[in-house]
C-alpha cells in the first residue's frame, strides 16, 4: 500500500476547503463535512463539539455579513488536533470572540451565545484578516482513544 492506512491518524496535516452558499443551508453542509472528515479518518477530535462550533461559525458568517458572496469552510487536521476556519467577506472582526463582553446575554434572547460556546469549548479561538475579509477559527485537541465515546 502506498501511504498510511485510513485508520491511522495523520502524522502531517491534511486540509479541506469548500465554498458554501451565503444562506442558512450552509450550516448542515458544514456540519456534515466536519463529521465525515473526523469520523472517516478516525481523527480523535471530539466530533460533536467540532460540529457544534462549526455550525456556530457558519451561522454567524451567514447572519452577520452582508451580500450573497460565498463563505468558505476550511478544516485542517493536525497530529495534535483540528482547526476549523470560516472565511467571510466582512473585514470587521467579532471582538466578542477574544474580548468577552461586559454583560451576559439576556436569558430570554434566542441568540448571542455562539461566541461564548466557541470560547468555552475550544482549546483556542480567534480571528485574522484575509485579503477578502476575515477568517474566524477554533481549535480542538485530539481526545485519547480510551476517553472517547463508544
Amino acid at each position: 500500500m502506498n501511504g498510511p492506512a485510513l485508520h491511522q491518524r495523520p502524522s502531517t496535516s491534511a486540509s479541506w476547503r469548500i465554498a458554501l452558499p451565503h444562506t442558512t443551508a450552509a450550516v448542515p453542509v458544514a456540519r456534515a463535512l466536519v463529521r465525515t472528515v473526523l469520523a472517516e479518518l478516525d481523527h480523535g477530535a471530539d466530533c460533536d463539539t467540532a460540529e457544534l462550533l462549526t455550525a456556530e461559525l457558519v451561522a454567524n458568517a451567514v447572519e452577520h455579513t452582508v451580500g450573497d458572496s460565498p463563505i468558505e469552510l476550511v478544516v485542517e487536521l493536525l497530529p495534535g488536533g483540528c482547526q476549523v476556519e470560516v472565511h467571510d467577506p466582512d473585514p470587521m472582526p467579532p471582538y466578542e470572540l477574544t474580548w468577552p463582553g461586559d454583560k451576559e446575554p439576556d436569558v430570554w434572547d434566542e441568540g448571542g451565545r455562539g461566541l461564548l460556546l466557541i470560547r468555552a469549548l475550544s482549546s483556542s479561538c480567534g480571528h485574522r484578516p484575509t485579503t477578502s475579509g476575515k477568517a474566524v477559527w477554533f481549535r480542538l485537541p485530539t481526545v485519547p482513544r480510551q476517553r472517547r465515546h463508544a
